[in-house]
């Protein structure tokens, strides 16, 4: 899936060939290299219409291979984590702990785009897993949150990296063939162009 993932990837080919430069000379994992976008869940055969306990549901059910697309070094913790804040009840959806970034990781997943307010009820459970759930030894936990669709300049203004909070799109069916044909041919002209400057 690394081509698929990479081309439609909305990071810069620059920001990604640096990340790459970095984990090859200091061999330091970041969440920026942990955390994809999009991630593929296709393989939980949702169609259409669906909710977020379908998904939530789904994904339980598939979580060997939830866990293998998140990538390598998560592992499960719990699903719907109650959190108790000023007498109200909250759930978390999902909540893992990365062995290598040594974190937990709040997944929360949402149908549709981005929404602002998401930030702030992802700053409360993190706030609240660093308060309670933290180990000796571990870092702040992070937070993920998981959409159909991302709203790309707000989370630019909302300065989500600061907070600990990534954001990434999920697509429940492949690209297209005629969007991954595309982006090859781009790909095979960026590379061409490559060779003849070395030269």
């Amino acid at each position: 899936m690394l081509y698929e993932r990479t081309a439609i990837s909305k990071k810069p080919k620059q920001l990604i060939k640096k990340e790459i430069k970095e984990l090859r000379e200091s061999d330091k994992l970041t969440p920026d290299l942990v955390f994809r976008d999009p991630y593929f869940l296709n393989f939980l055969g949702l169609k259409n219409t669906f909710s977020e306990k379908n998904l939530e549901d789904a994904i339980l059910s598939e979580l060997e291979s939830f866990i293998l697309e998140l990538g390598q070094g998560f592992s499960f913790v719990e699903r719907q984590k109650r959190m108790v804040i000023d007498g109200e009840d909250f759930k978390l959806d999902l909540l893992f702990y990365h062995r290598k970034l040594k974190r937990l990781v709040a997944i929360d997943l949402k149908l549709g785009k981005f929404k602002a307010a998401y930030k702030g009820q992802m700053e409360l459970y993190l706030r609240l897993l660093e308060k309670n759930e933290m180990q000796a030894g571990e870092h702040t936990p992070i937070g993920l949150i998981l959409c159909a669709e991302g709203n790309k300049e707000q989370i630019e203004l909302l300065q989500l990296s600061k907070a600990g909070i990534k954001v990434a799109e999920y697509l429940t069916e492949l690209p297209s063939k005629k969007l991954l044909q595309q982006k090859l041919h781009q790909a095979i002209e960026i590379s061409k162009k490559q060779i003849e400057n070395k030269e």
